[in-house]
């Protein structure tokens, strides 16, 4: 299948690892030019030099950028339509998961986490929406988790905000067509480096990585018997994010290895 994606520009937030970085790739193997930011400067640097060297320099942008914060958003976003004059494609992909019962959550504790789920969204949505606008097959891809529809109680924060910004993306399907398409990636669990850090400090050291993934997947009762892969879910958001979808928008998309209780 062609994707029409070459010489396409999409941005990638949260660019520099896991699903955001093999989207990254993904999306270069296609022949798009990609920006991508991330808070870790030396890692922006280091992950840029490495596409650089694979696709061509003038293929990728890399940017520092805290996407929870308007000026460092707009910035990027001046970045952006200076090195390429307009966008395609904005996938979402900043923000992590916080395990805490409600209990355990303290009002801070809900800010942040409702600060982060929601502003990584609406900040890159507001300032690159004028550059999407002008793009005849403009589409944005909001990376979110199963918790949205399928929350637990020890995410209960996370899984509240969650299903907010499965809202959220719902609406401005709506409200942006049908100039843009707006569409949500549903993960399940995905093998990232929250995993392995969990593996490194499992209690028996005798049990190897194949074992304790395979155990894992068992007891999350994962039809497909394992996690998936930052790979696997790079190929369903840069489908999503292309011309090839083009009829496709206020969808989501679960990849989740089937463990999903929703008919």
């Amino acid at each position: 299948m062609n994707l029409d994606l070459e010489g396409r520009t999409v941005v990638v937030t949260g660019g520099t690892s896991g699903i955001g970085l093999a989207s990254v790739r993904a999306f270069l193997d296609e022949g798009a030019f990609v920006a991508i930011c991330g808070r870790d400067g030396d890692r922006l640097e280091r992950v840029a030099a490495e596409l650089a060297a694979a696709h061509g320099a003038d293929r990728v942008l890399a940017k520092r950028c805290d996407v929870t914060s308007a000026d460092e958003v707009a910035v990027f976003a001046a970045a952006v339509d200076a090195w390429r004059g307009g966008l395609d494609a904005l996938v979402n992909n900043a923000g992590q998961g916080r395990v805490s019962t409600f209990a355990s959550t303290s009002d801070a504790d809900w800010r942040a986490e409702l600060d982060l789920k929601f502003f990584s969204q609406i900040l890159p949505i507001r300032a690159f929406r004028p550059m999407l606008e002008k793009s005849p097959v403009a589409a944005i891809v909001a990376v979110n988790s199963l918790l949205s529809y399928q929350p637990e109680p020890h995410m209960v924060c996370t899984s509240a905000a969650r299903a907010g910004v499965q809202n959220l993306m719902k609406s401005l399907s709506v409200e942006f067509a049908p100039t843009i398409r707006v569409n949500t990636i549903v993960l399940g669990l995905i093998e990232s480096g929250q995993w392995d850090r969990r593996f490194a400090a499992r209690p028996d050291p005798s049990v190897d990585r194949d074992t304790w993934f395979a155990d894992l997947a068992r007891s999350k009762h994962i039809p497909t018997g394992r996690l998936g892969k930052a790979e696997e879910v790079a190929r369903a958001i840069v489908f999503l994010a292309s011309p090839a979808a083009s009829y496709v928008t206020g969808a989501s998309l679960e990849v989740s290895g089937g463990v999903s209780r929703f008919a």
